[in-house]
């Protein structure tokens, strides 16, 4: 007679159920009814890595962060009153003071024959995964956040070069002497500020404009120092320890400074009471793989994995009161200040990593409470130096004395009050300039112009037609043409966030805002210049 699968479920097998249990991939629990723990497999002692007491009474509260307290003994109640519970996420505490989130599932077996309801509670680690979520809700904000600032610096780069612009023209007319000069003057500097923080708005989102260089840190730190000791105070020491035989790297000088100062003030913030020392020390390094750097180092972000390579390190080290981690975990985070209110922006940090990523470089961090904070930044090695390393070119420093012109210029511009001032500024220089608020009508003005037009002045980002789909159009229809047709772009965001869409193979300047009068005439009569000789 055939068996039956109820009966083949009960063949002897010479296992019992402890044996399931004990081999068991699910950590499982018994406990008594105040809730003490009778029993735990092998799972669950290897869950807790032997952390265990065996030689006293231990209650599962015993083992739970305290914050868990309560919602465990809530569910506990329901349970014993032979209940439904819902499963319950909780957080375990190892004595190393590393943690376990696990979900828990809790049911009450009852034995019968007079015997107590046994409460059982099957429990599944869900430290990885709920760590995976937390990463990919802190990239999903953090990426929010750096499209909103680069949304919003884009936006405000457009009024800033207005107000600058419309400045300058006052200034044309109202000379130092005048009683309207110095409220002019006002109004332009705290314009350049907000441009300044705006900067840094774009720093943070990685879409700034850069102008990499070849960089000797050496004397980059060397020219720093006199400024960074003003800055500290005189009851901070400073200590600069150049590497020997120190590579090359390519960074914008400007902004590299400004992560260096953010380190330095960051560091007198964390010694202003009692004092210190600020260490500033460069070496060179080779990392021959991600896992070779000190583990106590502490990236921004779990995808802030170095790569293996020649690197030059700047180490920015203070003896002053460390973080906790809590604190530690968010300081790259934007708008997050340990500072009183007024004290600070919250970018610093965020700006600092911003420029570092931006360059291609790494930054981490180790600090101990009570005795100090360093910060640790990687930067590509080169050995080869530019031709143009003496000094860092602007349009401004390059402008010539004269700055009119005589040729046609297209300029391209959606914003209104930007579109004006740049026209009457050109204008004012002698230029012959045609206007367009679109792609699409920059496509019709060329079209119906006859004549020829030396120079497209153009926004990258506006509605419809985008400044680098216009120039493009205007290649496929208007090709003999184009070919003497200078291109300058201006824009909000760095020249690295369009080029892609753009092509690196098309000859392009680029101008970002926001520009003063100079730095659009001398950009003007720069590429015209280029062109005639």
């Amino acid at each position: 007679m055939a068996t039956s699968f109820a009966q083949a479920q009960i063949q002897p097998t010479g296992l019992t159920i402890d044996s399931f249990i004990a081999l068991s991939p699910i950590a499982l629990l018994r406990l008594d009814m105040q809730g003490a723990i009778v029993e735990a497999n092998p799972c669950f002692l290897q869950m807790m890595q032997g952390d265990f007491p065996t030689d006293r009474r231990v209650t599962l509260e015993d083992l739970l962060d305290p914050q868990d307290y309560q919602r465990f003994r809530e569910a506990f109640a329901i349970l014993l009153t032979r209940e439904h519970v819902e499963p319950l996420s909780l957080t375990l505490q190892r004595s190393e003071g590393n943690r376990l989130v696990v979900l828990t599932y809790m049911t009450l077996m009852e034995p019968g024959n007079g015997f107590e309801p046994v409460p059982v509670l099957h429990i599944i680690d869900q430290t990885e995964q709920k760590n995976l979520e937390h990463r990919f809700a802190h990239s999903q904000k953090m990426q929010a956040v750096g499209q909103l600032a680069g949304g919003v610096a884009h936006d405000f780069n457009n009024l800033l070069t207005a107000m600058i612009g419309f400045c300058d023209l006052l200034l044309m007319r109202h000379q130092a002497g005048d009683p309207s000069f110095a409220d002019i003057m006002q109004i332009k500097q705290n314009a350049n500020r907000a441009a300044n923080l705006v900067r840094q708005l774009l720093a943070f989102s990685r879409r700034q404009t850069l102008q990499p260089k070849t960089l000797d840190l050496t004397e980059l730190l060397a020219e720093l120092s006199n400024l960074i000791r003003r800055l500290i105070g005189e009851n901070i020491q400073m200590q600069m320890q150049h590497g020997r035989d120190l590579g090359m790297v390519k960074a914008d000088q400007g902004q590299l400074e400004q992560v260096i100062i953010n380190l330095a003030v960051n560091a007198r913030d964390a010694m202003k009471e009692s004092g210190g020392t600020l260490t500033i020390r460069t070496s060179n390094v080779t990392v021959p793989s991600p896992d070779s750097l000190p583990r106590d180092l502490i990236a921004p972000t779990d995808e802030d994995i170095i790569a293996p390579g020649d690197y030059v390190l700047v180490e920015v080290s203070d003896s002053g009161t460390g973080m906790t981690p809590d604190v530690v975990k968010s300081i790259f985070e934007p708008f997050f200040s340990t500072k009183e209110i007024g004290s600070g922006t919250g970018l610093g940090l965020s700006t600092c990593y911003g420029i570092i990523k931006q360059t291609g470089g790494y930054i981490f961090v180790r600090t101990r409470v009570g005795e100090g904070t360093s910060f640790f930044l990687y930067f590509k090695r080169t050995e080869t130096e530019d031709a143009n390393t003496s000094s860092p070119d602007t349009p401004e420093d390059k402008a010539a004395s004269d700055l009119t012109g005589r040729a046609t210029v297209l300029l391209v511009e959606d914003e209104t009050p930007v579109r004006i001032f740049a026209a009457r500024a050109l204008r004012n220089k002698g230029y012959e300039v045609l206007e367009a608020d679109s792609g699409e009508n920059a496509i019709e003005v060329f079209t119906g112009h006859a004549a020829p037009i030396d120079i497209i002045i153009s926004d990258v980002m506006m509605p419809g037609i985008t400044g680098p789909s216009m120039i493009e159009t205007l290649y496929k229809e208007q090709a003999d043409r184009m070919k003497q047709v200078q291109v300058v772009f201006i824009s909000g965001y760095a020249e690295d966030a369009f080029v892609d869409s753009y092509g690196q193979e098309r000859s392009f300047n680029f101008l970002a805002k926001p520009f003063t009068l100079k730095q659009l005439a001398s950009k003007v009569k720069e590429v015209l210049d280029k062109v005639a000789n």
